[in-house]
């Protein structure tokens, strides 16, 4: 018999973290892994559109680090130490440092804010940048009010969210796509 996709269990607002935990649906800690959800999504339409080799290959890591994170966050952490969850590691967050590092080598130095858009691979990644600085900032909001939440988590979402921003712009390079600068009225 195949595996059923409906439980029914959540049909009244509720669901279990990793653990068995039950916790609203609307929980802090759900926002912060569904948003990392939605975010592995968009990474993954990102590395379809743009056909560059090297960057396809670092988003398909951004996606297992992200499921990495997603697993962290959905797990109940008074239960985590005792469950084989995958760990985060500081060359996770080098990986990224690298590609910018790399990407910026060859892109013009930016002198104006840059207004998301120019090509579609361009919008969707910025639209994933975007993504990932809520993940973000639900990710610090679920450390403030106390849940324990690995610092290496926060740090790899933030340096994502400037990996993403650079790619886009080295999106914009390679597809020959014009860079718009924001000049205010």
């Amino acid at each position: 018999m195949a595996f059923k996709i409906y439980t029914k269990t959540g049909d009244k607002g509720t669901t279990s973290l990793i653990g068995g935990t039950k916790v609203s649906k609307s929980h802090l800690r759900i926002e912060a892994y569904g948003t990392v959800d939605e975010l592995n999504s968009y990474t993954g339409l990102c590395r379809d559109i743009f056909d560059d080799t090297t960057s396809q290959q670092t988003l398909k890591e951004i996606q297992d680090r992200l499921f990495t994170i997603g697993s962290s966050l959905a797990c109940d952490p008074e239960k985590e130490p005792k469950m084989q969850i995958p760990d985060l590691k500081e060359q996770d967050v080098e990986l990224l440092e690298k590609e910018i590092d790399r990407m910026n080598e060859v892109l013009p130095e930016m002198k104006n804010f840059i207004l998301p858009g120019g090509h579609p691979a361009v919008s969707h990644l910025h639209i994933a940048r975007c993504v990932c600085r809520r993940a973000e900032r639900n990710t610090v909001r679920l450390k403030e009010v106390g849940s324990p939440v690995e610092t290496i988590v926060i740090q790899y979402l933030n340096r994502l969210s400037d990996y993403l921003f650079v790619l886009s712009r080295y999106a914009a390079y390679k597809l020959g796509a014009e860079e718009i600068p924001w000049k205010p009225r």
